[in-house]
């Protein structure tokens, strides 16, 4: 049954995203970052959910890792990482004493957090609300969506990388989505090929076309390619904003591409 602090603090929120994939290592958390900062530049109040309670890197690629978040009557206020507070995070990496602390808990524990993080975070009002998990499809994931699902969320974008393990996972993945009846929003092929930082050409380190290939057997639509980029990972380690110091990059096009997707999938959902 949904509780009156749940209804309070998601009333304002009016998408939910979730980044999903079956296997660590395909960039779930840069492909959530990048959506919430390409949707900043589009306007749009976004907040990030960071449930990977195991991995938090996303405050560090946002440079606010250094940052505490504070109890207010709704429960927890989440960081603000501008000034306009235009995009908000909360993460288990802000609860933590030490950044080095490993999580180190049994699986009702991190389900217990889970749902804590998605009942008592005081949103606000937000446009969209990324949420970023582990990888996987085990209990936490269940726990993730059956938390969201009395708020309808929008449905899922599943991260895969160009080779034939990675895409086999994301399979599994879609199954997953399909089991709990969670719409999927597209696939996102990331570490599309490698972008020379000296002549900017782009070449395939490992393969193309995987995910393109694996939307159109699960007919789900395929948001694009996002390739690896040394620029890209350069202002995530310095928790800079990619799409502000580098508008002239392929990766920029590609990334404002796949929030432009959302944009209208969720533009098409509320109409």
């Amino acid at each position: 049954m949904e509780s009156e602090g749940d209804s309070n603090n998601l009333s304002g929120v009016q998408h939910i995203i979730l980044v999903l994939s079956g296997k660590g290592g395909v960039g779930k958390s840069t492909i959530s970052t990048e959506i919430a900062l390409a949707l900043r530049h589009a306007g749009k109040k976004v907040g990030i959910l960071d449930v990977d309670l195991c991995g938090p890197s996303i405050p560090r690629m946002l440079n606010v890792h250094n940052m505490n978040v504070h109890q207010c009557d709704s429960g927890w206020v989440p960081v603000f990482v501008d000034q306009e507070k235009s995009i908000s995070l909360m993460s288990i990496g802000f609860l933590l004493e030490r950044p080095d602390d490993a999580v180190v808990w049994r699986g009702p524990k991190k389900n217990a957090l889970i749902k804590q993080f998605i009942s008592d975070v005081a949103w606000g009002e937000l446009d969209f609300l990324i949420v970023d998990t582990p990888p996987g499809t085990s209990d936490e994931h269940i726990s993730t969506v059956e938390a969201l699902r009395p708020f309808r969320p929008m449905g899922a974008v599943l991260v895969t990388t160009p080779q034939a393990v990675s895409i086999g996972d994301v399979r599994r993945e879609l199954t997953f989505c399909k089991k709990l009846g969670l719409p999927v929003i597209g696939i996102v092929e990331n570490m599309s090929g490698f972008v020379c930082p000296h002549c900017t050409e782009c070449t395939n380190i490992f393969s193309k076309g995987g995910g393109e290939e694996l939307a159109k057997y699960a007919g789900v639509p395929f948001l694009g390619c996002v390739p690896l980029d040394p620029s890209l990972t350069q202002t995530l380690e310095l928790g800079k904003d990619f799409l502000q110091e580098f508008p002239k990059s392929s990766t920029y096009t590609s990334i404002v591409s796949i929030a432009q997707q959302i944009l209208d999938k969720a533009s098409d959902s509320s109409s």
